[in-house]
């Protein structure tokens, strides 16, 4: 019998969701060649953030994982190392994922660390495709970047997709050198349900796949090479009587 195809998944934030995210994993119901791509932000937001890690790397185990790190991570992994919480991110959901850790054993919080710790800023896959949570500013590409910051937190990479004319071609002087190094790039980051979307959003070949799970959104799978979307329920339906990020 001949092996289906290997798939490919971008999947967006998730901001501590572990329920919307099994069910998220549910409805891919992926195959064992199948490839996870988590785009970052798995913390921070919804009540279940140091359950999330465990089941990441539950899922690491069972299939072809590959996880961004993201600002919130990079936060996260900072208190995991031993410093101390920083304000902006205790404002910005960190409290509740310090809430997590709570009842966490310190033998299971380094095992957590180690996972942190091996998240990759960017990934490139071996048909021209890169996966970053945020973006990069080098017109010579992530490996040439400079800030490693950038790669968690940078915003102008979807800003300037967005503010791209789809009409100008790609052999204009004009057009963005960042655009031409990928034959596609796919982000998390920024929710789209800024620009009025649930769904992921593409601006010339970069596709956004935050779908603001830590807002009113939902969590989001974008199956790479057909482009299908796969969506949990709406997050805070699932956690009723939290706020997530919503002030």
């Amino acid at each position: 019998m001949k092996q289906q195809k290997a798939r490919i998944f971008a999947i967006g934030d998730v901001h501590g969701a572990l329920i919307a995210l099994q069910q998220l994993i549910a409805r891919i119901a992926p195959l064992p060649q199948d490839r996870l791509i988590f785009l970052g932000d798995y913390v921070d937001g919804w009540s279940q953030s140091a359950a999330v890690i465990d089941y990441l790397m539950e899922l690491d185990q069972q299939y072809d994982c590959v996880f961004m790190k993201g600002n919130h991570d990079a936060w996260c992994e900072e208190w995991l190392n031993g410093h101390t919480p920083d304000s902006i991110w205790v404002y910005q959901g960190g409290h509740v994922t310090l809430d997590s850790y709570a009842n966490v054993s310190e033998e299971r919080k380094s095992v957590h660390r180690g996972f942190f710790n091996r998240m990759r800023n960017f990934y490139e896959d071996e048909d021209g495709r890169l996966f970053v949570h945020a973006g990069f500013t080098s017109l010579r590409g992530p490996h040439a970047e400079r800030a490693a910051s950038n790669f968690c937190w940078d915003r102008t990479l979807w800003e300037l997709a967005l503010a791209t004319s789809p009409r100008l071609r790609k052999t204009s002087i004009l057009y963005p050198k960042r655009l031409l190094l990928y034959k596609e790039i796919f982000i998390g980051h920024t929710p789209t349900i800024n620009y009025g979307s649930e769904m992921p959003m593409k601006g010339c070949n970069v596709w956004n796949v935050d779908t603001g799970a830590a807002f009113k959104g939902k969590i989001s799978a974008l199956e790479v090479q057909t482009k299908k979307v796969i969506q949990s329920d709406y997050v805070y339906e699932l956690y009723p009587g939290e706020k997530g990020r919503n002030p």
